[in-house]
């Protein structure tokens, strides 16, 4: 299991991972390890993707609220559909205030999409933070960039963007993003996507604006069991 790096005092970590509905590698449902990985990990606020509300294949149960308890975190669920007589979506957990949530719906891909944003209180700063799941062609990735850019054109508050953006660096999606928000480097290891053979990098955490935000660290974790994809953890530091 994953251990927590040490960080300097005052700053944020996040942590973003697809962790498919809590199936692991092994086709086996465990959200008790998922959230020991959190944990483990230490972060403030964390985007979670692939996220079963009362679905059948999980069990029924409703996974933001279990996570939450587990790893003692605020959660909050964001729907994108109807699904196995629950609902699917995503999720966000914070340890920080959360001032107020909105659901964003994004243009429809082969599956409906929002982005999920939290008003967040950091250390007396407010920011906005919001998962991402996109999908599920170029096309339609491309569309739901653009009406990102479109639905925080006027804050004035610190955005993080963090989750699944199944896009690679090369891509439309991410370069379009990247005149609106700086995407940091991972370094060498920065494949997310497959976990037990990454070769593929499609999973971020992205910031605006640039003067009030410092990157102290950014790492993605060799977790090969837990899910499909890898963890992404970035230290900031917001001003």
């Amino acid at each position: 299991m994953a251990a927590s790096r040490a960080r300097e005092p005052g700053s944020l970590r996040i942590l973003a991972y697809n962790i498919r509905h809590g199936e692991g590698m092994d086709s086996v449902i465990n959200l008790k390890r998922v959230a020991e990985l959190i944990t483990a990990l230490d972060p403030d606020v964390v985007a979670l993707q692939e996220i079963d509300s009362a679905v059948e294949r999980s069990l029924g149960v409703h996974q933001a609220g279990v996570l939450g308890e587990l790893t003692g975190m605020r959660s909050v669920f964001g729907s994108f559909f109807d699904y196995q007589g629950g609902r699917y979506g995503m999720a966000v957990l914070s340890k920080d205030t959360i001032l107020s949530f909105q659901n964003h719906r994004l243009p429809d891909g082969l599956e409906p999409r929002t982005a999920l944003a939290l008003r967040l209180e950091v250390d007396g700063v407010e920011i906005v933070f919001v998962g991402i799941h996109l999908y599920a062609t170029a096309e339609e990735r491309l569309a739901q960039a653009e009406r990102l850019v479109q639905i925080f054109e006027g804050e004035t508050a610190p955005v993080i963007l963090a989750g699944d953006f199944n896009s690679q660096p090369e891509s439309a999606v991410i370069a379009l993003l990247s005149q609106h928000w700086d995407i940091p480097d991972k370094g060498d290891d920065r494949f997310t996507f497959r976990s037990d053979a990454p070769d593929r990098e499609i999973d971020y955490v992205m910031y605006r604006p640039a003067a009030r935000v410092d990157v102290i660290s950014h790492w993605v974790i060799d977790e090969p069991v837990v899910s499909d994809h890898r963890p992404v953890v970035i230290d900031l530091k917001i001003r």
